[in-house]
């Protein structure tokens, strides 16, 4: 039976093997996957292990991402510009490495909740990792505008600059969060840690246009970010679950060619989650 896995540290949280495991129950494909806890200084020590167990793929969470990333051999024109990835795919000598967040992320806010990203106005929240692997799939579903605002307004300035090629049309600019008084967004999506921190982004007033979603790449429920949205007048409020569910049907597309449908995988771990 094909072998797949999750590496992290910690990784015993993972919902990866449920999400996998669903997956291939629902296409018939017979394989394995697993969480595995890799050694902080072992990453890429566990990655030959598994190889040279059969291994054909892996996922690959925090505090990898950047490991894996040097590991490919070969990476996807997404990855090469995240700087990460969270997913291996093994042929032969070649080590595939790509990155499925920002898809999985632009998947789960236009067929899950609904919320077309073309022609919008959209906020992205944080200029870090989790920004980064963000940026190209947001820019290529055609925003109208796409505004990066971090804390340092410098590394917002940076991503931009990066990015910029890839904008087209889109007015897309970095700015302080300070900056963003007067301005109104359709879609507004937290990439910050400031959630893990019980904390939110510090927006100015009125940052929520009718009808906004508030989109928090964490999840859990309600995030410090979603309770400070919907305080603040955003219209609709998701977490990071369907992000993580539809960035691992990516994985799953990659690797086996057929791609799950992920409603009933969600709507199980939606279930779960708010028992």
């Amino acid at each position: 039976m094909d072998r797949y896995a999750v590496f992290g540290n910690p990784v015993a949280h993972s919902k990866s093997p449920r999400i996998h495991a669903a997956f291939a129950r629902q296409t018939g494909q017979a394989l394995h996957y697993e969480a595995i806890l890799a050694p902080t200084d072992g990453f890429a020590a566990a990655i030959a292990a598994f190889r040279a167990a059969g291994g054909r793929g892996a996922n690959v969470t925090v505090p990898f991402k950047l490991e894996a990333c040097a590991l490919a051999t070969r990476l996807t024109p997404r990855a090469q510009l995240a700087g990460a990835v969270n997913t291996l795919q093994f042929n032969g000598a070649e080590v595939l490495g790509d990155n499925t967040d920002g898809a999985g992320i632009v998947r789960d806010i236009v067929h899950n909740l609904g919320h077309p990203c073309r022609a919008c106005r959209v906020l992205l929240l944080g200029a870090g990792g989790a920004a980064r692997g963000a940026l190209l799939p947001l820019l290529d579903s055609q925003p109208a505008k796409l505004v990066i605002a971090n804390r340092t307004v410098s590394k917002a300035h940076d991503l931009c600059a990066a990015f910029r090629p890839h904008a087209g049309e889109i007015a897309f600019t970095a700015s302080a969060f300070e900056e963003l008084a007067g301005q109104q967004f359709d879609i507004v999506i937290n990439a910050t840690s400031a959630s893990l921190a019980a904390a939110a982004p510090p927006l100015p007033a009125n940052i929520y246009a009718p009808g906004a979603l508030a989109y928090d790449m964490m999840y859990g429920g309600d995030t410090a970010y979603l309770v400070h949205a919907r305080a603040a007048g955003a219209a609709q409020l998701a977490d990071g679950l369907g992000m993580l569910v539809e960035q691992a049907a990516e994985s799953f597309a990659l690797w086996r060619g057929v791609r799950p449908e992920t409603a009933p995988v969600l709507a199980a771990l939606r279930a779960g989650l708010d028992a």
